[in-house]
């Protein structure tokens, strides 16, 4: 199983189905921050006075615009993607914060949450950042650049669009388990998942039956996104250890990728691993639900 397949999941009454139109389309602005950074929370298990705030529902926050030059892609071609961030002056950011070992990532996926991609792109003279990517399904997806400047976290959204016509799938059934292409099977230990609550998620990886210790990837010992269903709020953590800190290590966990994430809202999310063993990036997705 990889990140697009599995069972689609039963609905529930208020579960929205996937749509393709204006419909959690970006919003142009957001006047005031729409998260927290990356992976900062209460302590705990602690619940919050209010949930915890979303990003990469905007093209423009907190004084800074992405601007993409052309966001119409040509299905199954590898193209290059161009785009730049802007201050309120119209002025190309130049300068950002090295985080997580880059200093941009670049997330996509498609309005169903199928297609994850997680790229670096590389940055011009001028400021404009290139990644070059290919996508294989048509449709609407979300791009996310996520970055951090002057030490203050930032994610900005905008819209690809991919010629032909669009055949999107239903969210997969929650399963404890998920596969990923290079044959690693992960396990997602996630508690009672709350709004509003810090969640502990642990992921224990392992491959022809032995458990495998994951490889440091971007600073971490793994890397996880979290997609909300229906508008795609970004939630974006790392690992409980830390930027640089190693597996957590707990009764029955030894070696799992433990994360600390806040869910604003209940709902269905679909998660996003990433690891790195014998030197591949391995990529698993798994759906969460929140009551």
């Amino acid at each position: 199983m990889n990140s697009d397949r599995g069972e689609p999941r039963a609905k529930h009454a208020d579960a929205a189905a996937p749509t393709d139109d204006a419909h959690g389309a970006v919003q142009e602005e957001k006047e005031t921050m729409s998260s927290t950074s990356h992976g900062e929370s209460a302590s705990h298990g602690a619940a919050k006075q209010t949930a915890d705030p979303v990003r990469g529902l905007a093209v423009a926050e907190n004084g800074l615009r992405v601007i993409v030059e052309d966001p119409e892609l040509r299905r199954g071609r590898r193209e290059q993607v161009r785009f730049r961030i802007v201050d309120n002056a119209g002025n190309t950011v130049r300068d950002f914060d090295v985080k997580h070992d880059k200093r941009m990532h670049f997330i996509v996926a498609r309005r169903d949450l199928t297609g994850f991609q997680h790229l670096h792109p590389k940055q011009a003279a001028d400021g404009s950042w290139t990644v070059d990517m290919k996508l294989d399904k048509a449709g609407s997806y979300r791009l996310f650049a996520d970055f951090s400047v002057a030490e203050k976290a930032h994610t900005l959204a905008s819209e690809l669009r991919v010629d032909g016509s669009t055949d999107l799938v239903p969210l997969p059934a929650p399963s404890p388990t998920s596969v990923s292409d290079g044959g690693y099977d992960v396990r997602l230990d996630a508690g009672d998942a709350r709004p509003g609550q810090e969640a502990d998620l642990r992921f224990t990886i392992t491959k022809g039956g032995q458990q495998v210790h994951a490889e440091p990837y971007l600073g971490a010992d793994g890397h996880l996104v979290a997609l909300r269903e229906g508008d795609m709020a970004f939630l974006h953590v790392h690992p409980t250890g830390g930027e640089h800190g190693g597996t957590e290590k707990a009764d029955g966990h030894d070696d799992a990728v433990a994360f600390m994430a806040t869910f604003p809202t209940k709902g269905a999310y679909r998660l996003f691993l990433q690891f790195k063993h014998e030197d591949r990036v391995q990529t698993v997705a798994f759906t969460q639900e929140v009551k």
